[in-house]
């Protein structure tokens, strides 16, 4: 298969073969899949005229897919994906922001302390995916401030905003800002009819 260099990129990389790139996307640099473990057929699919920029890491391993939607912008995401993570359209991740479907170490101490004897013993270094992946959705229309954490299982609804530095542990409806450690609502937001794009002329 022929290896997909990307114009311009300052990174001597490739684009991964099992990665579709849609129309009009953009991807600023290979050095964002150093990480990229994923040997799905395909492991990540980017709709059209979404974007990747400088400082995302997709941390994806062996069974992973990470599907983002068109219209979508990544700016500094660090992705830990072992299973399933979903973006929709027309999202704005900010700078610094980390999902994780998988905690990869154990919660209780005797378990970790085997586990990081383990890898310290053994010839990969890297963090194996010791606790069963819980996919992320994120819906349309989602913004996700900077240094934002989302976690394991987490569903974000359409049209939610997530404040900056918040962990978000659980389940954020529809329409609504959210904010915090843990995150919590703030207020409610009212859906608009635009806000599908009913109107919307593009």
């Amino acid at each position: 298969m022929m290896r997909r260099a990307i114009p311009g990129d300052w990174h001597n990389g490739y684009l991964p073969d099992n990665a579709a790139v849609g129309d009009g996307a953009y991807v600023e640099t290979s050095w964002s899949f150093q990480l990229f473990r994923s040997r799905r057929d395909q492991a990540l699919m980017l709709g059209e005229n979404s974007s990747i920029y400088m400082g995302c890491m997709f941390d994806m391993g062996p069974d992973a897919v990470l599907d983002v939607g068109a219209y979508s912008l990544l700016n500094g995401l660090w992705l830990i994906c072992d299973q399933s993570v979903t973006i929709g359209t027309h999202c704005l991740v900010s700078w610094n922001v980390v999902m994780m479907d998988n905690f990869r170490a154990p919660e209780d101490i005797p378990s970790r302390r085997r586990m990081l004897e383990a890898l310290a013993a053994g010839r990969d270094r890297r963090l194996p995916a010791a606790i069963k992946p819980r996919p992320i959705v994120i819906g349309n229309n989602v913004w996700i401030g900077f240094d934002c954490c989302i976690l394991p299982g987490v569903r974000i609804g359409d049209g939610s905003i997530i404040g900056a530095r918040s962990v978000v542990d659980c389940d954020i409806p529809p329409y609504c800002i959210a904010a915090g450690n843990p995150a919590r609502i703030i207020r409610f937001l009212q859906e608009k009819e635009d806000d599908r794009g009913q109107n919307n002329p593009t």
